[in-house]
Formats: C-alpha cells, sequence, structure tokens
C-alpha cells in the first residue's frame, strides 16, 4: 500500500525542525512508520489523505478546533464572502468589533477583549495584561497554557514541575534563567497547594483551566474565587480548550464562578485562526499601559469565521449535542472494557473524552488501536473529540469495528506479545526529540 503521506513526512523532517508545527500532530504521536501524515481534503468528520484514502475521524479532530465538523458549509461561505471582499487592509475590519461585542454578551461579566489568532498568543496577552493590573510578577498555574517563556519557565530548576499539567519531558532550553521562580504550579482541587503558594510567594496572578481530567471537588473553583478577591489577585481562566464545549460560552458559566479574565481558542472559529482574551474593564485597561499589538491580528477572515460560528453554534444548541456524543462514547468504551475483561480508566470532559489501559503495556496498545483502526478507515487512538458530525450510526459502527481490536488487547493482557502484533514502533507519550 502507497503511503506518500509518510514519505512527505520524512522530507518534512529534513526542513522543518520537529517535522511539523504542532506536537500533537507529529506522525510519532499516532503511529511511527505509518501514519499518513497529511491530508488533502477534510469534510464533516471524514478525512482524506494524500493517496485518496478516506478515514472517518474518531481521533482528535483538528485538536479540537471544529466542533461544527470540517468543512462546515456557512462558515466557510462567510469566509468566501469575506475573502471575495478583501480580507486586509489599512483600515481595521468591522468585525472585530462585533465579535467582541457578541462575546461580552455572551459573558455580561466580561467588558473589554483583545483578539489574537494563536491559543500561545491568547495566553501570553492574558499575562502581560494580568501583571500589568497587579503590579506582580509571580503567577501560580494548574493546567495548560502554551510555549511562551513565562509558561515553560516553570520548568527552569525542576523539569518536571509541569509533568503533570503538559506532556512530559519538556526542557526549557532558551528560556532566560532570569525567569526561575516566577511561575508556580499547582495541582487541580488541591486548594491548600495554592493557598501556600499565595503566602509564600506574593502571587499577583491565578491562571488555570476550569476542568482538564476531572471536575471540582468541594467548592473547589468558588474557594480560589474568594482567595483570589481577597488577596487582589487576578484570576485567569483558560477556555481556550474548554470554551463551547458545555456551555454557549465558558465551562465557568456551568459552575457559577466568575473569573477576572477568560480566554477562547481552538472551537472559536471552527478551524480558521481566531482567540480571544476577555475581562474586566479595570484589568482590560492595563493593556493600555503595556504594549501588545500584531499585524496578523488585524485580518477579517478569523473574526468572519468566529462570528458566524458562534451564530451556528447557538442554532444548533452544539455544546448539547457534542456533550451526548461524548457521554455515549465514553460509555461504550466501558462497556467493551468490561466485555473484553480489561482495565481502563476514562478521563476528559464529555466532549474531549478519552481512556487509558491500566496495564504498562498501555501506549503498545493504544497504538495497536491506532493501526488496526486505521486499516479498517479510522483516525483512532485513546481520545475522540466529538464535532456535530459525530452521528449515532457513526459512533455504532465505530464500536462495531472497535470491539475485535479490544478482543486483540486482552490476548495480550493474557500473554500475547503485543509487539508481534505491531508493525512499527510503539507511539510517543510524551515530548521527544525526532531524528
Amino acid at each position: 500500500m502507497s503511503n506518500t503521506g509518510q514519505k512527505l513526512w520524512k522530507r518534512a523532517k529534513q526542513v522543518i525542525t520537529g517535522g511539523n508545527m504542532l506536537l500533537s500532530k507529529r506522525a510519532e504521536m499516532f503511529l511511527p512508520e505509518q501514519w499518513p501524515a497529511y491530508f488533502s481534503k477534510a469534510k464533516g468528520c471524514k478525512v482524506w489523505d494524500l493517496d485518496g484514502n478516506e478515514y472517518i475521524d474518531m481521533s482528535i479532530m483538528g485538536i479540537g478546533t471544529n466542533i461544527l465538523g470540517y468543512g462546515h458549509q456557512e462558515v466557510d461561505d462567510a469566509v468566501r464572502k469575506t475573502i471575495d471582499s478583501g480580507n486586509m487592509s489599512t483600515f481595521n475590519c468591522p468585525e472585530e468589533v462585533y465579535l467582541a461585542e457578541k462575546l461580552i454578551e455572551i459573558h455580561p461579566w466580561a467588558h473589554m477583549v483583545r483578539l489574537a489568532r494563536s491559543g500561545g498568543e491568547a495566553n501570553a496577552i492574558a499575562i502581560r495584561i494580568a501583571r500589568s493590573s497587579s503590579g506582580k510578577d509571580n503567577v501560580a498555574i494548574c493546567g495548560y497554557h502554551g510555549w511562551h517563556d513565562w509558561y515553560l519557565s516553570a520548568n527552569l530548576g525542576d523539569d518536571k514541575n509541569l509533568a503533570g499539567h503538559l506532556l512530559p519531558g519538556l526542557e526549557p532550553k532558551g528560556v532566560p534563567q532570569s525567569l526561575r521562580g516566577t511561575v508556580f504550579p499547582f495541582n487541580y482541587n488541591n486548594y491548600d497547594e495554592l493557598l501556600a503558594l499565595v503566602n509564600d510567594h506574593d502571587i499577583g496572578v491565578i491562571k488555570m483551566e476550569v476542568v482538564r481530567n476531572m471536575g471540582p471537588l468541594d467548592n473547589f473553583l468558588h474557594k480560589v474565587r474568594k482567595l483570589a478577591t481577597e488577596r487582589n489577585i487576578v484570576l485567569i481562566f483558560d477556555e481556550c480548550t474548554s470554551g463551547f464545549r458545555e456551555t454557549f460560552g465558558g465551562l465557568h458559566k456551568k459552575y457559577g464562578v466568575e473569573p477576572d479574565m477568560a480566554m477562547f481558542g481552538k472551537a472559536l472559529g471552527n478551524g480558521y485562526g481566531i482567540t480571544a482574551t476577555i475581562g474586566r474593564q479595570e484589568i482590560m485597561e492595563a493593556a493600555q499601559t503595556t504594549f501588545i499589538s500584531s499585524t496578523f491580528w488585524t485580518e477579517r477572515i478569523g473574526p468572519t469565521a468566529a462570528l458566524k460560528t458562534l451564530e451556528v453554534m447557538e442554532r444548533v444548541k452544539s455544546w448539547e449535542q457534542i456533550t451526548q456524543t461524548g457521554l455515549e462514547v465514553t460509555a461504550k468504551w466501558k462497556a467493551l472494557a468490561v466485555k473484553h475483561g480489561l482495565s481502563i480508566t476514562t478521563n476528559g470532559l464529555p466532549a474531549l473524552t478519552g481512556f487509558a489501559f491500566n496495564s504498562p503495556n498501555a501506549l503498545a496498545y493504544k497504538t495497536l488501536i491506532t493501526q488496526e483502526m486505521l486499516f479498517k478507515g479510522y483516525l483512532a487512538g485513546t481520545s475522540m473529540y466529538a464535532c456535530t458530525e459525530h452521528t449515532p450510526e457513526i459512533v455504532d459502527k465505530f464500536f462495531e469495528a472497535l470491539d475485535p481490536v479490544f478482543a486483540l488487547v486482552k490476548e495480550c493482557e493474557y500473554g500475547r506479545d503485543v509487539m508481534s502484533l505491531l508493525k512499527g514502533p510503539v507511539c510517543h507519550g510524551g515530548f521527544k526529540r525526532l531524528n
């Protein structure tokens, strides 16, 4: 079988450091030496590789960018209209005002907005504004917040600090040592740990994901909000991943906790580059005391796509659909594990659901699933990001195909050598330098 994508991937590693622009899309993260790596077309929840092979994407759907599916007609038509009218000029695009107003309408606690094009940028913008507002350098963080110096500096001195928040194995090379001791990680649901950081390190900003793998216990989010208010700390919720998955807006709406700032990305433009940082007026106006500015934050496609995406999501109540789909997928994984006598642990928001085999061979089993399901016409692993195109029929057929692969895993748990079933190396589970 021809694999034009793998051949191109080998070429890519000669001319692009790391092979591509996003660690999570490296072929080695899925199926080393076999993953098709590149797409020629994507529509709905289907992807076609460079050889014209069609796959149903039951994996990470563009890393969670396309809640409405790939190539959504209304969103793409709005973008085409913008292209015909002109994407860039010396003037500003009016859509950025309309989008800011819409985000404030959805989140009445917020008064002002700054737009960007990537999640890392939104995180950097939020930190710059929050530090400017608080007048303090030190930040307490919980979760994943991008690749910039301010965040990776948490690993200076101990490169395992972010292991529970990010991929293990990331070294903060190239991050100035002078940033050591400015960012302090704490574990989700561990209020005492956060309180100790606030007491010991003059924290000016708390930046966290609302939920990652599990929800708040013992009023955790409300306690964090109360602490931030009492100590005059800027509280930022990073909703780049969680936004629009369970509510129309931020996940914080589900828990009734309002931050001082929040960021949205990934799903906001249904595959087009647009992110937003929103916040209270008195904090956001600190942006005027520092310098935050970029040419391509003014292009027109991003806000155009976001406005149409928000309109469609609100109309079809996409967050309800994808949550229900994710709950069904999670339940079916559990049922399949019980059927085959396997132990798994599920994790994540329903719409960003995942599982792990409770076995020393977990990564090898994940690789086996990807290998076998690819042959059956599916992009699959141990994570599934739901979109509105994942119909019950598609989910049912996927699990029919997955059943015999779980049977193979069971054989391996009872003595069969999993490596004898793999046609290449085991997938990577964290950051590794690529040769």
